[in-house]
């Protein structure tokens, strides 16, 4: 019995709720991803450090916060691969990390943007004003930057990968053997697999 594909509404829905279950866990991990990032640069300036010495960066402020998003950075990276778009995951992971690295710096780059145009541009100095600018509407749309960029770029589905069958890459690169094969007398099928047969080869 020939089972029946879905329906467009069918359809529709079950990528809503893909979607859903993305934009859920994809929040879930950047909740934890600031709390390792807020939690480690206090943990590294004030007096949260265990022991009777000082913290390690105390007086070092920048440095501390390159520390402390550096590590949140490589926590939401293995939450979004493992768990978020483990189903979209790269074999390549060191490629899969720098796309997500270079992404989060655009996010960032968006957040300092939208504080610069309010603070520099449009005047409005006050701390409630920076922290509106920055920590609302710049960190806001950069987590939608974020997550369109993870899924379209650094997370995308296998059909949109570089090395994914199908894709126009591999065609080409297919399509390149398939040449040299017919200059060399013999024909390259699309799976690689050289033809011998004296009938197919070009004369």
């Amino acid at each position: 019995m020939t089972g029946t594909s879905p329906g467009p509404i069918a359809r529709v829905q079950a990528a809503v709720g893909v979607l859903y279950r993305e934009m859920l866990k994809f929040g879930a991990v950047g909740a934890v991803a600031f709390v390792t990032d807020v939690g480690l640069f206090n943990l590294f300036t004030t007096g949260l450090w265990p022991g009777d010495s000082a913290a390690p960066f105390d007086g070092h402020e920048k440095i501390a916060k390159i520390a402390s998003a550096g590590v949140s950075i490589i926590v939401a990276w293995l939450g979004n691969r493992f768990w978020t778009f483990r189903h979209r995951r790269q074999v390549s992971a060191r490629r899969e990390f720098m796309a997500f690295l270079v992404m989060n710096l655009v996010g960032i780059l968006i957040a300092v943007g939208c504080l610069t145009i309010s603070h520099d541009l449009l005047g409005f100095t006050s701390t409630l004003a920076d922290n509106i600018s920055g920590n609302f509407v710049g960190i806001g749309l950069g987590t939608l930057f974020r997550f369109w960029a993870y899924q379209r770029l650094v997370f995308p589905e296998a059909a949109a990968r570089p090395d994914a069958p199908g894709s126009r890459l591999v065609a080409l690169a297919q399509g390149t053997r398939r040449t040299t094969g017919a200059a060399n007398g013999n024909n390259i099928d699309v799976n690689g697999t050289e033809d011998t047969c004296p009938a197919n080869r070009v004369s």
